[in-house]
């Protein structure tokens, strides 16, 4: 059974989400504080973290990154915050997700389904052996789901995983925001480019590119985003 940390000093609403998705066949357990949550989370096995950002003690962006320093288990935020700027932060710090209070219940299934899809995709699908892509001195291991640089594994989350992969089996393809959007959420683009341009900046991050001194990933301006080929 899958199983939920619902994270929610709220006890309207954890127990509401609480019993929806108990009856939707999910696991549910609730912390009502972050440092709770943390501690919840260390001991127990979960699949997907539902994340309030306010929260009593440690505020949810602070929990979000204490989290994301071990794990990479999809987390999705739900806020009464609902400016670009909350949920570029959100995103920006490691979220998967940003789903706006009030929310439809239905919605909230749907999105905990669709992203627990994107990483069992990944764990129970089966991978041809030492299946890799290598771009310049980046290793992508669909088998393990990792990518080292060097000897140094770079931790990344599902969504920052399935892009990189999506550029790295196509180099040289520009692929425009839609498609990205398409392809790795798997859900009709709605026009929010500030969703991929915070997943890409953070990826990019990590890997050690930058806009400026782009060594993997190119911005194509007008268009979109490609690995870079040859230096080109």
């Amino acid at each position: 059974m899958v199983s939920i940390l619902i994270v929610e000093d709220d006890k309207n609403i954890s127990t509401m989400v609480e019993e929806y998705l108990t009856n939707d066949g999910f696991s549910v357990t609730i912390a009502e504080d972050g440092i709770s949550a943390i501690e919840i989370f260390a001991q127990q096995n979960f699949q997907l973290v539902l994340l309030d950002l306010m929260l009593p003690g440690m505020d949810g962006m602070k929990v979000m990154k204490q989290l994301r320093q071990n794990s990479v288990t999809p987390i999705i935020i739900m806020s009464a915050k609902d400016s670009e700027l909350d949920k570029a932060m959100g995103l920006g710090f490691g979220a998967d997700d940003y789903i706006t209070k009030p929310f439809s219940l239905i919605e909230l299934s749907a999105r905990i389904k669709a992203n627990i899809r994107r990483v069992t995709t990944y764990t129970s699908e089966p991978k041809e052996e030492g299946t890799q892509y290598v771009i310049k001195d980046l290793v992508i291991d669909l088998q393990q789901h990792l990518v080292k640089k060097g000897e140094e594994v770079i931790e990344l989350t599902s969504k920052e995983f399935d892009i990189l992969c999506l550029l790295a089996k196509n180099p040289g393809r520009v692929f425009s925001k839609e498609q990205i959007y398409d392809l790795v959420w798997k859900d009709p683009y709605c026009g929010d480019a500030n969703v991929i341009n915070v997943h890409m900046k953070r990826l990019r991050e990590k890997i050690g590119d930058s806009t400026t001194e782009a060594i993997y990933i190119k911005t194509v301006w007008g268009i979109g985003y490609k690995i870079m080929e040859d230096g080109k």
